[in-house]
């Protein structure tokens, strides 16, 4: 990179960080810098199983959401993409409506890996779900 080249911004990331399956699930970044990303993600016909209840699916597409988001913000869009290697989760309490709230703060910030954990809570900031996701950095082609 030259000194003429503009490192993207992350009003830029923002404005790309809830397209596709974050906005079908209705996924909404509160904050986001390379330190922390918070996004909430309403419990509803969207993010519920059939037995009425948080889809574990919709939480795991949350913590990946929010852990790329970090790790994207950790390096230069211009030369790197930062993609999901592995995720894991344990659900912890069932959720039939209103808001979760994840947060992701970074474990190892690396040249070619980041390890996030995600903590995803409800409205009274009681466990749901605890996570980590490996993202792989890799040149962009």
């Amino acid at each position: 990179m030259t000194d003429q080249t503009p490192i993207p911004l992350l009003a830029d990331l923002r404005a790309l960080a809830t397209r596709g399956l974050a906005d079908s699930l209705g996924i909404e970044v509160v904050e986001l810098n390379a330190a922390q990303v918070v996004a909430t993600m309403p419990v509803d016909q969207r993010t519920r199983q059939p037995f009425g209840i948080l889809h574990g699916g919709a939480s795991v597409a949350l913590a990946e959401t929010v852990a790329s988001l970090g790790a994207t913000a950790n390096v230069d869009r211009t030369q790197f993409v930062a993609m999901g290697l592995e995720i894991n989760a344990n659900h912890l309490r069932a959720k039939s409506e209103g808001v979760v709230t994840a947060t992701a703060t970074p474990i190892h910030i690396g040249r070619t890996t980041q390890v996030w954990d995600i903590r995803i809570v409800d409205e009274s900031g009681r466990p749901v779900c605890t996570s980590r996701c490996t993202l792989a950095i890799r040149p962009r082609s």
